[in-house]
């Protein structure tokens, strides 16, 4: 069994998984958050940054616990592990933390859905090189992957870890080829809501890996 029988078997997508905390009506008529923990920093209007935890998060809103509390309505950019940048204003101040809302085009809130879905169906499946390595958003996620036969595309890396990576792309290799995403070999081992999964064939080195993957 496949991890999207196991998840469609188990009613596990991310439009329905549900948290109570929500920063507005309209939100919650759009967007279930589900739950999640990301870790990032953050900054107020007064520019004063601070480390955070994501406790839930829909593409239309989070709340976050955080040591630094701002007032409802001011503006806050927010750097998030696997996510990225995001940026909203607050809605409202929750038990050590608080909601805010995440502004976004359309394109980039399906962008973040689909993120979403991918990490909480990694923490559903506890897949083992999820469990080996913390994963990363690369500074420059554009990679050139060359395929069985020769063959380039141009894909953009969602998150990536020594032992592998989630791949956007609208063609998707066969299950379980071969293929270089940049210098490093790699297998493709599932497929995802809007492209694939890598694992690399021999772990690679934290200190060269965004070179590694990204060079052409």
């Amino acid at each position: 069994m496949t991890p999207k029988d196991r998840l469609s078997g188990g009613q596990m997508s991310f439009a329905q998984k549900k948290s109570p905390t929500v920063p507005s009506a309209q939100e919650r008529r759009r967007f279930q958050r589900v739950k999640v923990h990301l870790l990032g920093r953050y900054m107020l209007p007064d520019r004063r940054e601070f480390p955070c935890q994501i406790i839930n998060m829909s593409p239309g809103g989070l709340a976050l616990l955080a040591p630094g509390i701002g007032n409802v309505g001011d503006r806050v950019i927010a750097y998030l592990d696997h996510i990225g940048r995001v940026e909203g204003r607050i809605t409202r101040i929750i038990d050590n933390g608080f909601a805010m809302t995440v502004g976004a085009t359309a394109r980039k809130r399906d962008k973040l859905a689909a993120q979403l879905t991918w990490l909480a169906n990694r923490d559903i499946l506890n897949l083992p090189e999820d469990r080996r390595h913390d994963r990363i958003v690369p500074r420059n996620p554009i990679a050139l992957m060359t395929l069985e036969d020769g063959s380039k595309m141009t894909c953009r890396i969602i998150d990536l870890s020594l032992s592998g990576a989630a791949i956007a792309a609208e063609n998707r290799p066969p299950l379980k080829s071969l293929v270089m995403l940049g210098k490093v070999q790699s297998r493709v081992v599932r497929n995802l809501e809007e492209g694939f999964a890598l694992e690399f064939v021999h772990e690679q080195n934290s200190d060269t890996l965004e070179d590694a993957v990204t060079a052409r």
